[in-house]
């Protein structure tokens, strides 16, 4: 072969190859995915873009929903301990696309046959420089929104590593308004109001909570949560330095080292960041399964032992009871007293809260291996099972991370059917991996777990569904030292906290009172808003494990129990009717045949036109539980009345200010 014909077939490989990495520099600049629906769209890219934002190649997303920009160039990166960041200077080794469709059953939930349905660009990334780590960025686009993840491949150039921050940005396209839970920390039991905020406002120094709902002009509405938490730390967002609408995540530090916040080894998959997506916001609270299809599937073979239910519930009241034959308080007497309550209406539970083991306050457990001499915790189960009501156990977490074996052990001999766990106020990683051992550890022995002082779910009842709720919530048990738990507030958390899953937030006051009329007390307590507003919580508020949560003889003789007794806790379908977050929500959940409804406002009265689409074919004999005439200066009054109804009918209700209606639809 001659020099001179080497050196053209040189020239042309050279040409070749360039005209390659062109191509490949072209397709990382244009690749997309779509929802099945198409309304839907993820884009990535490699590339240089201006000030404010960082200099360099760098990688960014985009989302798009039915045509508008929701999240402009959104930069991805993760700065790990000991070296470079890795957001810069990327080269594409490979994409893989793939398309999944399923349906799964969940027996315990708000939706019985659950979709699972999208399309998936994974992009693999190594940066140019040594050591030539690499990650993979995949890309989930469902017709309820758009999920993105991490993932670190096993690799030499990355082992064991201490993470120092995840810099994953969620640059709006616009301003827009918010719903936010501002707790200005880490490690809170993220109980507290969602205000309106507009975007703009969330600063760099921001500590926000998830969920966050975002409302862009013109639509769509958005809610912002994450997915599969396991072994990493919880994440919040703030504002994005030099930039007026844009968020970046920031995660919970360890406790011992505020700069290091998660401790791996690769193969690593990061959590899931989630956008739920839709043109009203009723929509996302129908589509929040989405934060389950983005768990792994259970890990239980057999889950035909875990009941969801309701409660009797000792705590509320404040060892306050009337026209009894012992004192109430923490005490067998008052255990089975309830219990006996809870058999009478066919309750499935009865929770025993805080101080029966031996203790110092509510952290501080002398031993949660025994009970105190007035609470015969065994007897107190055995009762129950006698009744046909099981029993649950309070207990403070960091006792029961000490001794878990011993104590879940303890309690599956003694006959309870649970735990409640309480006052984490953390999501660091040491606490999102107490979570899960927990329950992993007490579906071996068939108990079913309750967290309060918890952060936000985030899927991991797919996984465990003996993880029936979580609090996570500014429930009503505010209402003992505060006036903070609104009806304004009732009807802000379906939109905001109840995007990310169930919540305890422990209703059913009969104690009702105006907003004149409130005042706060420990010792048999009120609550805001009327008594057809607490009925129509059990419908609205999702809770697969429900409180009945005041003392026996309020409930006495009262028409609107049968409400509680009938109303069920699960669900096969579930629609919005109506809704604006902060002033009203309407929503209809079906099982079985029969359909009921919830409908609350905030303190403003309304006449609410409620068409009735959602019933389906047939006819259906109504039973509507709603405010008084009076209601509004008596929240206690409640009207019931019955007609028949079908799909084509509207049934026309009034609300009293912090008002409510119940409503079961019982096919003919």
């Amino acid at each position: 072969m001659s020099r001179k014909f080497k050196s053209l077939m040189l020239a042309s490989t050279a040409l070749l190859l360039s005209l390659l990495s062109a191509r490949s520099a072209l397709a990382a600049d244009d690749l997309t995915v779509a929802s099945p629906d198409g309304k839907v769209v993820i884009s990535f890219a490699l590339k240089s873009d201006p000030q404010p934002y960082l200099p360099g190649i760098r990688a960014y997303y985009r989302v798009s929903f039915g045509g508008v920009q929701v999240l402009t160039d959104s930069p991805l990166g993760l700065d790990f301990e000991g070296a470079p960041t890795l957001d810069h200077d990327f080269e594409l080794i490979g994409t893989d696309r793939h398309s999944h469709d399923e349906t799964w059953t969940n027996r315990f939930g708000v939706l019985r046959e659950v979709p699972d349905h999208y399309n998936q660009l994974r992009v693999s990334l190594r940066e140019r420089q040594a050591p030539g780590r690499q990650v993979d960025v995949i890309f989930r686009a469902y017709n309820e929104g758009a999920a993105f993840r991490y993932f670190l491949p096993q690799q030499s150039a990355l082992q064991g590593f201490n993470l120092m921050a995840e810099n994953t940005g969620f640059y709006f396209a616009q301003d827009a308004s918010t719903f936010a839970l501002n707790m200005h920390r880490f490690n809170t039991p993220y109980e507290g109001e969602y205000f309106p905020t507009p975007l703009a406002q969330i600063k760099p120094a921001s500590i926000i909570n998830l969920p966050l709902l975002v409302n862009i002009p013109g639509g769509p509405w958005v809610g912002l949560l994450e997915a599969d938490l396991a072994d990493y730390a919880g994440m919040y967002v703030g504002g994005a330095p030099g930039f007026d609408h844009a968020l970046v995540s920031k995660l919970s530090p360890s406790p011992e080292r505020m700069d290091r916040v998660v401790t791996g080894s690769t193969p690593k998959a990061l959590p899931w960041r989630v956008l739920l997506l839709s043109d009203r916001p009723g929509g996302l609270i129908e589509s929040n399964y989405l934060i389950m299809d983005l768990n792994p599937p259970s890990a239980l073979a057999d889950t035909s032992w875990i009941a969801p239910g309701k409660a009797a519930w000792d705590w509320w009241s404040g060892d306050y009871d009337e026209n009894v034959d012992f004192k109430p308080g923490m005490n067998t007497a008052t255990m089975k007293h309830y219990i006996d309550f809870a058999a009478q209406h066919h309750f499935e539970y009865m929770l025993v809260d805080a101080g029966w083991y031996p203790s110092n306050g509510y952290k501080h457990a002398v031993s949660i291996l025994t009970y105190v001499p007035e609470v015969n915790i065994p007897d107190i189960i055995a009762y129950g099972k006698l009744k046909g009501v099981k029993v649950l156990l309070w207990l403070y977490w960091g006792a029961l991370d000490k001794q878990m074996d011993e104590a879940l052990d303890l309690y599956a001999k003694w006959g309870a059917a649970g735990v409640k766990v309480d006052f984490m106020d953390r999501d660091d990683q040491e606490v999102v991996n107490f979570y899960q051992r927990l329950v992993q550890k007490a579906a071996e022995r068939h108990l079913v777990v309750d967290f309060h002082g918890a952060y936000k779910p985030t899927g991991l009842r797919r996984t465990y569904p003996n993880l029936l709720t979580r609090e996570g919530v500014m429930g009503m048990e505010y209402s003992k030292s505060t006036s903070r738990t609104t009806p304004e507030h009732d009807v802000t958390i379906p939109f905001t906290r109840m995007l990310a899953g169930p919540m305890d937030y422990t209703p059913g006051c009969f104690n009702n009172a105006t907003k004149e009329q409130f005042k706060p007390r420990e010792i048999n307590p009120m609550c805001q808003g009327t008594r057809a507003h607490q009925l129509a919580m059990y419908v609205v508020f999702e809770g697969p494990l429900s409180m009945v949560s005041d003392y026996p003889e309020i409930y006495d003789h009262k028409p609107e129990m049968e409400f509680l007794e009938k109303v069920p806790t699960v669900w096969d379908e579930t629609k919005v009717v109506n809704g604006d977050p902060s002033k009203y929500v309407t929503i209809a959940r079906r099982q079985g045949a029969d359909w009921f409804l919830g409908s609350m406002t905030n303190w403003d009265p309304r006449d609410m036109e409620i068409p009735l689409s959602f019933l389906g074919e047939g006819e259906f004999e109504t039973e509507i539980f709603a405010d008084g005439a009076d209601a509004g200066a008596i929240p206690t009054n409640v009207t019931i009345s019955r007609q028949q109804v079908k799909a084509g009918d509207k049934i026309t209700i009034h609300l009293a200010p912090g008002g409510g209606a119940a409503v079961i639809f019982k096919r003919m």
